[in-house]
């Protein structure tokens, strides 16, 4: 068996009158993120971590910014779609550490609803995916409330 660790991390800004996508589902806040797609920045980490450890590029060389049949679309099917990506040089997922940067919402009480639907989506065990949540105690983009970032961290394996 050969195993890999890849390394994610998004941001994304965060305005007043966007959605709020975060972890797969969608956060009732004021603000939301700005993003060519819905902005869901935790997927995005998790995606660049999955095709670095492949190293398979990053998720702006397989789906584009530029892209108008990407605008707007549900970072899920992305999510999905880098899952297949993967598997073409037969790569499974072994587990996933994340975590979210952000001064508010608390995240804390939507983690496992977060952790079902990316694992589903996935196709992985809850218990391979963790996601934790973290303040920046009022410090940087993050803690004034213009932002939210997040990093990821996965192992996969090669059979």
């Amino acid at each position: 068996m050969k195993i890999r660790v890849g390394f994610g991390y998004d941001v994304h800004q965060l305005a007043e009158g966007e959605e709020f996508w975060l972890g797969g589902i969608q956060l009732d806040h004021h603000k939301g993120s700005v993003g060519h797609s819905d902005g869901d920045v935790l997927i995005h980490a998790i995606c660049d971590a999955l095709l670095g450890a492949a190293n398979m590029r990053d998720i702006g060389f397989h789906f584009p910014d530029t892209s108008a049949e990407l605008k707007g679309i549900d970072s899920k099917i992305l999510l999905k779609k880098t899952v297949e990506i993967i598997a073409t040089k037969g790569f499974t997922i072994g587990n996933i550490d994340s975590t979210i940067a952000l001064q508010k919402p608390k995240i804390n009480p939507h983690i496992p609803s977060m952790q079902k639907t990316l694992a589903d989506v996935m196709g992985i065990d809850i218990e391979d995916l963790a996601i934790k949540a973290t303040t920046t105690e009022k410090l940087g983009f993050e803690g004034t409330e213009d932002g939210v970032s997040a990093y990821a961290t996965v192992l996969i394996e090669k059979r």
